[in-house]
Parts: structure tokens; C-alpha cells; sequence
């Protein structure tokens, strides 16, 4: 066995080619020499940034080798995802498994998700709301014990009087709101709109020696005195204060709440207010966990620039969170619900969240029962809630055959494709007798024996292009040689300038112009249309040019000479076809035309007696019938055929033309018209021959717009150059024309 040689990068002594690729990369790619940038960088501001704070410029460059390393890290899992996708994704199996999982499994898990979600979310507000009906429902009851506090104190005369009213309004609720605070604090400068009757009832004059206080007052100072900003409303609210470093354990640093409530006599000018004190206790939070199964725990708060918290004292030790168990974890869930309270300095009102804990199943019982009655022990929301378990289960089982009927007809799918694409490797190979077995009645069946009978008729529709090759050069050929039908090469007519071109709208024309001198002085010009157009229509043509060319040696008048045309042709010509035809011949002695029209074209001639731009072209059209119509022995044909005479003078030009131009047909099937083109050529007659052709063909394809050519076009341009000077005087010669088929 013959083994390769060895590269030169392989041999001993020369680094291996895997190295010499990776360090062309490093140092001719720039994503290598960015990877490379970084790593220098990094090996340099590393070793001392790990001893030492470097200074700041060393620092800026330590950042551009993060930035490069990071840059090449993004190219390299860029190319690792291309090369991934190329590999993973080239069979057609993994394609349609993983579109059926974006379109089946991913949607499906995006709606299980958004529902999770949204009851999450449900939840939650629930809660918060629940949280905060609570806290304003303890709000509520501070009030009402404080203006309760505030009557009994109204009734009292002495300061011993006092001291009992508030301390049995605090021993009275002392077990139900634990560290419960009263106050009866003195107060000036306020003036009350009260009515004069029940301010003079209930006007008391309080003792001087005030603020006196009920209650442990553990976690404030008792207040002295009120601020400006409380009015004769009072103030029902909630107000935080933070707890010093020395506080409890747990405690240091925290914030906790507690409703606050003033109450104001009657009076116009009231010379003191009760203010009551309910703190967020844990009795309080155990209270709200039983009624709500929301725990309460951390709060924080939100304040101004420039503002905290009052200072305050940790009256008690909280219980511990309960441990992130499994189960509780599972069961339990974290959120926030937001508080307001009012800064109790300057009354303005700031924000605070405090942390709950959410037992789901709790919050669902509570939310859920319509009625404790059920069946079996069993409640209606229980109930409720094993019926969407079920449903849900049905659905992942639905799912799951979903994905399992999936993935089997993807394998019957691409099971068809391979065999598809190892037949057109056999076809590619020349192999056309390959055949695909055929697994299944359906629609993959179909295919596999589409693509059996398709090889089966390669061979044959090889053989009919082919064909088809060869019958369009042949066509080419004909074109070649119909051309070298028409006349060509310079025309040498004394006084006469010609032109003529021929645009067939497909290989072979069906047009047919020439030029036929008669004498000196005298030339037969002949453009004529066979109806239809291709192959057909060219034959005819070139019959036409043996025809024509051995009449008019025989009969120099128009009319003589189409009448004579028509009974060959008529001989000859399919009954299905005829010939439209116009031939004139031009008198230079005598400046004139003589023609005659069989059904063709009319002619248009543009005089030179006016200045350019303002000449007026006319449409020369003599009766006559088509050629080649078998009617009868040719009698109908001569009877109807007219020849007309037109005197010519220098500069006229004469415009002989088929209906391929003037039915020239753009998107909207509009024909350009006769009139739009004796239009152009008044415009553009004085010009010379090819310029007015290239202005003719301008118009014809800008109005055409792209439009498919549906017939032949072919003109003749003929202009009058200068008077004929009779034998034996001094010939003026003219201009020799090319003409351009």
C-alpha cells in the first residue's frame, strides 16, 4: 500500500501543523490578535494586581485586556455556535424535531410557565392586599381607642383622675394589643371650628402637668409635644423608626412600624391631645399570620433625601423566620407589600415594604371557599383544585404523545427524503435506472414513484432537448439566412436617401421589404406583411421573394404588377393565410410616386414646405384588397385595388411601415397607434436617418414599457435629397445610404 508523504511540518524537528495553523490564527486573524492582546495584557497586570492596588493607568490597561479577552471569548462561542449549527442541524431528521419543539413543546411551556406565573402574581397581590387591609384595619382600631381614651380623659378633673383613665383604657386592650402607649400631650396655637354650645359641654381645663402616660412606651419616647403639621382632625397613621445598633439580636439596624393615632377634644383652641401608640408586635404579626396565613417580616423604608426614621428602642425579641426547609420552601413563597407612613417630624408621607411569606395552599383556602361543605371531607376548593390537577395531567400526557407521534413521522419523513437524496446522487452519477422503493400508500409514496417514472423518462427528455438544441440552431440559421434575404449594403440611387430596418419577433419573420430598380431614374420599393409570424410565416416570405422578383421585371405599373402577384400567390398561398402588401415606384425625373395598397399599412408622408417642428404629416391610403385571398379568379381583388400618384420635392420623407410598429401594445394591451407615430416622425423628420430611427425605436419601447414584442416590425425610410438633372447635364449626386435590416 502506498501511504502519503509525510508533510514537512510533520517531520522531526518542525512544530507540529496543528501548532503552526493555531499560531497563523493568533497572528493573522484579528480575532487571534485581539486574544492575543489580552492574554499579554493579563499576564502582565495580573501577578501584581493580586499583591497590591495598582495605580490607575495600570488598572485602564488591566481593563482593555478584560474587554479583549471578552471580545474573544464572544467570537469564539459566535464560530462554536455556526459549527454547531452546521453539524447539528445538516440532517433534515433534527430539523423537523426540533421545529416540532419550538412549535410544540416550547409553546406549550411558555403557556404552562405564563400561567404559573399569573397565579404567582395573583397570589401575591392577594396577599398584599390582605396585608394591607389589615394594617389599616389596625389603624382604624387606634383610632377608635384613642378618641375612646380621649372622651374618658375629657371627663377627668385632677391629674391622679387622668393618670386612671389612661391607665385602665391601656390595661383594657393590654392583652390583645401588647405595648399598647397612651399619652396626653399639651398643645397651643391651634384654632378649631367647633359649635359654641358643645365647646362650652365639653370645655374641661386639664391639670398643668402634662404629658402624662399609660403603657410601657418600650419602644418611643413619650412624646412632649405635638407637631405643627397635625390638625384639628387629629392623625390616624402609621410611623416607623429605626432600631440603634444595640438592639436585640436579630434587630440591629431594622426598621419596625407602629400605628399611631391622635385624638383632639372639641374645642375651639384644644389645649392637649391623647396619642396613642399600637407597635407592629409579634402578637400582632402572629394575629395577622392565623387570620390571613401571611408571615410578616422585614420592613424597610423608603424616605427623602435628607430623611430617616425616628430613632427608637427594640421592645422585644422577634421569632426567627422558619427555616428554608424543602418543604417549606415548596409551600412558601417571598414577596413584599407596601406601606405608607408619615414622618412624624414634618408629616410628609413616605413609603416602606415589609417582607411577607406566602403559604400558597393557605392563601388558596382562604380565597377558594365557597362552602366548608364537600364531599368525603373533601372542600369545594380542594375539589376544584384536583380536578385542574387532573386536567393538567391530561395535558402533559397529550403532550408527551404529541412529541412521540411527532418524532415518528419525522423519521417517515426524513426516512422518504433520504431515499429521495440517494437517488438524485445515482442521478447525478448517470445511474438513471435507479429506482426508490416505495414504503407508503400516501403522499411520500407519490413522490418515491413521481421520481421512478421521472428517471425513467430522463433519457427520453435528454434526447428531446437535444432535439430541441438542434431545431433552435437550425432556426438560427434560417434567421441567418432570411436576412440575407432582405436587401442590404449601400443602395446607389441618384437624388434618393433610403432606410429600412426589420426587428422580427421571433427567429423568422414574417416581413418582407425590397428594392427593385427599374431604370435609371425610376426604383420599386415593396414592403409587404405575411399574416402570422414564425417558421410559416418565413417560408411564405422567402416564396414571396422569388415571386415578387419575377414579376417586376415584367410589369412596371403597381396596380399590374400586385394584380399579377396576387394570382400566383393566390396558386400557391394556404387558404388560411394571406399576404397584406404596398409597392410604389419612384419617379426621380419626374419627382413623383406612384403606388398602390393590397390592405397594407397606409404610407405617411411629411412634406418639407414647412420649417421643422411645424410639419404636418398626411396618410396616403388608395383602396385595395388583400393578396393570397382565394375569392375568386382575382376579378374582386382588381376591382377594389387603386393607384394613387404623389408629386415628391426635395426634403419629403415617406414612411413605409408594418403593423407591428403601429400595434406595438404595452402592459395595459394599448396600441401605439398610426397617429401617435406620424406624430413622431412630424417632430423628427428633418433629422437624419438615424436619428430619427433611433427617436422611432425610443418611442415604440418607452410606450411598451417592457412589454413582450407580439409582432414583426419593419420600416422603410425614403426622403427626396435634390432635384434629378436630365441626361446630359451636370448630375447631382446624393448622399448613398445603408441600409439596416
Amino acid at each position: 500500500m502506498n501511504y502519503p508523504a509525510r508533510p514537512a511540518a510533520a517531520l522531526p524537528g518542525h512544530p507540529p501543523s496543528r501548532w503552526r495553523r493555531w499560531r497563523s490564527w493568533l497572528l493573522g486573524t484579528f480575532p487571534g490578535r485581539i486574544l492575543t492582546l489580552g492574554l499579554l495584557v493579563k499576564a502582565v497586570t495580573w501577578p501584581p494586581g493580586t499583591a497590591m492596588i495598582l495605580p490607575p493607568a495600570i488598572e485602564a490597561l488591566d481593563l482593555v485586556g478584560s474587554l479583549a479577552l471578552l471580545f474573544a471569548c464572544a467570537y469564539g462561542l459566535a464560530r462554536l455556535g455556526m459549527w454547531a449549527k452546521r453539524r447539528l442541524l445538516w440532517r433534515v431528521r433534527r430539523k423537523l424535531i426540533l421545529s416540532y419543539v419550538f412549535v410544540g413543546v416550547v409553546p406549550a411551556l411558555l403557556v404552562i410557565t405564563f400561567f404559573l406565573l399569573a397565579g404567582l402574581i395573583l397570589f401575591f397581590n392577594v396577599s398584599s392586599y390582605l396585608v394591607q387591609s389589615r394594617v389599616r384595619a389596625l389603624t382604624d382600631q387606634a383610632r377608635f381607642l384613642a378618641q375612646t381614651a380621649q372622651v374618658e380623659v375629657q371627663r377627668s378633673a385632677t391629674a391622679q383622675a387622668v393618670g386612671e383613665a389612661l391607665e385602665r383604657r391601656q390595661s383594657s386592650t393590654e392583652t390583645r394589643y401588647p405595648y399598647l402607649s397612651l399619652a396626653v400631650v399639651p398643645m397651643s396655637g391651634l384654632t378649631c371650628k367647633v359649635e359654641a354650645a358643645r365647646a362650652a359641654r365639653i370645655s374641661r381645663t386639664l391639670p398643668s402637668a402634662l404629658p402624662l402616660s399609660a403603657g410601657p412606651w418600650a419602644h418611643l419616647d413619650v412624646p412632649v409635644v405635638l407637631p405643627p403639621w397635625i390638625g384639628c382632625d387629629g392623625f390616624t397613621g402609621i410611623i416607623a423608626f429605626d432600631l440603634p445598633p444595640g438592639a436585640a439580636a436579630g434587630d440591629e439596624g431594622r426598621t419596625r412600624l407602629v400605628m399611631r393615632a391622635v385624638a383632639l377634644p372639641e374645642v375651639p383652641n384644644p389645649a392637649w391631645a391623647v396619642v396613642l401608640d399600637m407597635p407592629l408586635s409579634a402578637v400582632i404579626e402572629q394575629r395577622i399570620l392565623d387570620e390571613t396565613g401571611i408571615r410578616m417580616g422585614e420592613v424597610t423604608a423608603f424616605t427623602g433625601e435628607g430623611r430617616q426614621p425616628i430613632p427608637g428602642r427594640s421592645f422585644e425579641v422577634r421569632p426567627p423566620d422558619p427555616q428554608n426547609t424543602p418543604l417549606f420552601s415548596l409551600a412558601t413563597q417571598r414577596w413584599v407589600a407596601f406601606l405608607d407612613f408619615s414622618d412624624w417630624t414634618t408629616g410628609e408621607t413616605e413609603s416602606a415594604s415589609v417582607a411577607i411569606l406566602i403559604n400558597v395552599w393557605e392563601i388558596y383556602n382562604r380565597i377558594s371557599v365557597v362552602s366548608q361543605a364537600g364531599v368525603g371531607g373533601v372542600s369545594f376548593g380542594q375539589l376544584l383544585l384536583a380536578v385542574l390537577a387532573v386536567i393538567g395531567a391530561l395535558f402533559l400526557i397529550i403532550q408527551f404523545v404529541a412529541l412521540v407521534i411527532g418524532f415518528v413521522l419525522a423519521r417517515q419523513i426524513t426516512g422518504a427524503v433520504h431515499d429521495l437524496f440517494t437517488g438524485t446522487q445515482h442521478v447525478r452519477a448517470g445511474d438513471f435506472g435507479h429506482q426508490i422503493p416505495v414504503r407508503a400508500r400516501d403522499q411520500l409514496g407519490e413522490l418515491a414513484e413521481s421520481f421512478n417514472l421521472m428517471t425513467g423518462e430522463v433519457t427520453t427528455l435528454l434526447g428531446e432537448m437535444a432535439e430541441k438544441g438542434r431545431m433552435e440552431q437550425e432556426m438560427f440559421a434560417a434567421r441567418e439566412i432570411q436576412q440575407k434575404l432582405l436587401p442590404a449594403g449601400p443602395l446607389r440611387i441618384t437624388g434618393l436617401a433610403m432606410s429600412a430596418f426589420c426587428e422580427p419577433a421571433r427567429e423568422v419573420a414574417g416581413d418582407y421589404y425590397d428594392f427593385l430598380p427599374i431604370t435609371d431614374t425610376m426604383t420599386g420599393v415593396l414592403i409587404a406583411d405575411v399574416a402570422g409570424k414564425g417558421l410559416a410565416a418565413g417560408l411564405y416570405m422567402a416564396q414571396l421573394k422569388v415571386i415578387v422578383q419575377s414579376l417586376a421585371r415584367l410589369h412596371h405599373e403597381p396596380k399590374e404588377f400586385l394584380s399579377a402577384v396576387n394570382k400566383v400567390v393566390s396558386a400557391n398561398l394556404d387558404g388560411k393565410s394571406f399576404i397584406t402588401m404596398t409597392y410604389g415606384v419612384i419617379d426621380l425625373e419626374r419627382r413623383e410616386m406612384t403606388f398602390a395598397r393590397a390592405g397594407h399599412c397606409p404610407l405617411i408622408l411629411v412634406p418639407a414646405d414647412q420649417p421643422p417642428g411645424r410639419r404636418k404629416a398626411r396618410f396616403l391610403v388608395p383602396d385595395g384588397l388583400v393578396v393570397g385571398l382565394q375569392i375568386d379568379d382575382g376579378t374582386m381583388f382588381d376591382s377594389l385595388l387603386q393607384e394613387q400618384t404623389v408629386a415628391l420635392e426635395p426634403g419629403d420623407l415617406v414612411v413605409w411601415f408594418t403593423d407591428g410598429i403601429s400595434e406595438t401594445m404595452n402592459d395595459a394591451f394599448d396600441c401605439f397607434g398610426e397617429e401617435r407615430l406620424a406624430h413622431v416622425v412630424e417632430q423628427y423628420a428633418h433629422l437624419p436617418f438615424d436619428q430619427l430611427r433611433a427617436y422611432i425605436l425610443a418611442e415604440l419601447r418607452g410606450f411598451a414599457s417592457g412589454a413582450d414584442q407580439h409582432d414583426d416590425m419593419t420600416m422603410i425610410l425614403m426622403k427626396i435629397d435634390a432635384p434629378v438633372t436630365l441626361p446630359g447635364s451636370i448630375a447631382a449626386v446624393a448622399p448613398v445610404a445603408r441600409l439596416t435590416s
